[in-house]
């Protein structure tokens, strides 16, 4: 298919795998059933009620290549980076399982940027919860499959993306040039959060604050200082707060365990457009610098934006800076992932 507007690349896409999740409900009834508790606690019963018909009003829109880019013409992009609903990162499985959602992940999203390559790209999945199947996980993403990265949680279990056990996974990815796609599924702060839709508008950005957190801190991009990080939802709360964790490093010595102050990593980090106000966009490129902020919709969710390119455009941003945001800091990202010819 010939692309009318070329040159946009939007980086936060989502797509259902309905058939993966129905072999996840036939292999783990118990499972799902748990998780589906967990979500009623987290999100409450008046939000999943609201979620559960917006969710099913665009299956079309998450499943069929056509509808999808039909969509992707009518809001002026050319590709998408497509990747997992995060209901499908399933963080409660056991390593056999899990490491079979993983792959069958890897092969259906392949299997459907296959279908448009030309304006289609893949990010894969890796079981968090099991850091010792990590890396088998991501080759296959990336070595099997052709991705250009993967996508995760900023948590699972046990497993903060500070855990030392995740070290040869962040070493491999930097080693293939691979995206990693941040992207929260759920908040720790569970029932706190039931009412008002918290859980997303509140809870998102502080997992996002949290899991980036993890990773400054710890030392985890002084030690990979290749790795390709691109933060969900502008990087949720940390850009426009990142001066307190500066102070800490300063002044806390528990806070010490990265080699420069934190602000100066979030011009390592790339940055999605998913922030809803314009005022915000155009802080976190001055925070973060033009060259890491790249163009996001959450296509097709209602907390995404329907206009993405637009949105671009009315922040009052220099032309270089738009160009950079809607292609070019994107495409730099994918042009030095080692995928199989």
């Amino acid at each position: 298919m010939t692309d009318p507007r070329p040159g946009v690349t939007d980086v936060h896409a989502h797509i259902l795998l309905p058939s993966l999740h129905a072999e996840i409900e036939r292999r783990a009834p118990e499972g799902v059933r748990a998780a589906a508790a967990l979500e009623l606690v987290r999100n409450g019963a008046e939000s999943l009620q609201v979620s559960g018909p917006m969710v099913g009003s665009r299956i079309p829109k998450l499943t069929d290549v056509s509808v999808r880019l039909a969509e992707m013409d009518r809001q002026g992009v050319d590709r998408q980076w497509v990747s997992a609903s995060p209901n499908h990162f399933y963080p409660w499985a056991d390593e056999e399982l899990a490491v079979w959602a993983a792959r069958e992940s890897n092969r259906l999203i392949a299997t459907h940027i296959g279908l448009a390559p030309e304006r289609l790209t893949g990010l894969g999945l890796v079981p968090l919860q099991h850091p010792e199947r990590i890396v088998e996980c991501l080759e296959d993403a990336v070595l099997g499959h052709g991705l250009v990265g993967v996508e995760i949680s900023s948590f699972a279990g046990d497993v903060e993306l500070s855990d030392p056990r995740l070290e040869p996974f962040w070493a491999r990815a930097s080693e293939l040039g691979a995206i990693v796609f941040l992207h929260p599924f759920g908040c720790s702060l569970d029932e706190r959060l039931d009412r008002f839709y918290l859980s997303n508008t509140v809870g998102q950005p502080a997992e996002n604050a949290v899991a980036l957190s993890h990773l400054i801190f710890a030392g985890v991009l002084d030690r990979h200082p290749g790795l390709r990080l691109v933060a969900a939802h502008g990087g949720g709360y940390l850009p426009t707060a990142i001066g307190r964790s500066d102070h800490a490093w300063r002044v806390r010595p528990e806070a010490h365990g990265c080699a420069h102050a934190p602000s100066t990593y979030l011009r390592k980090i790339f940055f999605d457009t998913v922030v809803h106000d314009t005022v915000g966009l155009r802080r976190l490129v001055e925070t973060v610098g033009a060259s890491q902020v790249v163009l996001g919709s959450d296509f097709p969710f209602d907390m995404g934006l329907e206009d993405p390119v637009g949105f671009v455009r009315s922040a009052r941003l220099p032309a270089e800076v738009v160009a950079r945001v809607l292609s070019r800091n994107a495409d730099a990202l994918v042009a030095r992932v080692e995928v199989p010819a």
